[in-house]
């Protein structure tokens, strides 16, 4: 795996390094080992407490954490026992669809995941929208008007699907599509 630590607020020390690299090491067991697996964590520092961001990308999918604490490297045991449960719970989905007993490792590395259901999954509610062309300041005001978290529209200004978000941190945030509509 390799790994990409990047620091706000605080610089990356090779301990923090160190100690983030060998409790990654407790997620080799779920990985195809290749060197096109890559984790990016990003490590922030705050007055009181500080955030640890783990991404670990695949080609399968990619899994993503997101731990606050006072601790900086119990945010570390924290992010990479949700990291680990997020994984455990999937191997045991893929499992029940094909009824089959794999190892943790032959059950995420599948070359193709296939749709798979569960009791607690179903879904609940369909909406279907229509976008109507707006910029990113009209799409959030009707989002903060509708008092919802986020909001989906078609930019105004480049033909993209969007999605304006309100950050935890503050702030919005915005997914926009990569390929634009025809």
């Amino acid at each position: 795996m390799k790994y990409q630590i990047i620091g706000k607020n605080i610089e990356v020390t090779e301990s923090i390094k160190a100690a983030l690299i060998s409790k990654m090491d407790r997620l080799d067991k779920y990985l195809v080992h290749d060197d096109e697996v890559l984790c990016r964590a990003v490590v922030s520092a705050y007055k009181v407490g500080a955030k640890v961001e783990v991404t670990i990308f695949t080609k399968q999918m990619d899994l993503r954490t997101e731990v606050r604490n006072n601790d900086l490297y119990a945010a570390f045991d924290f992010a990479i026992d949700k990291l680990e449960d997020q994984m455990r719970r999937l191997k045991t989905r893929m499992n029940r669809s094909k009824n089959k007993d794999l190892s943790l490792g032959e059950s995420f590395a599948l070359e193709e995941l296939e749709e798979f259901e569960s009791e607690n999954d179903t879904v609940v509610r369909t909406k279907s929208i229509y976008l109507k062309p707006m910029t990113l300041d009209e799409a959030i005001t009707r989002m903060e008007a509708l008092e919802h978290d986020f909001f989906i529209y078609l930019d105004s200004d480049d033909d993209r699907i969007s999605v304006v978000y309100k950050r935890v941190e503050g702030g919005y945030g915005i997914i926009e599509a990569e390929n634009k509509i025809a």
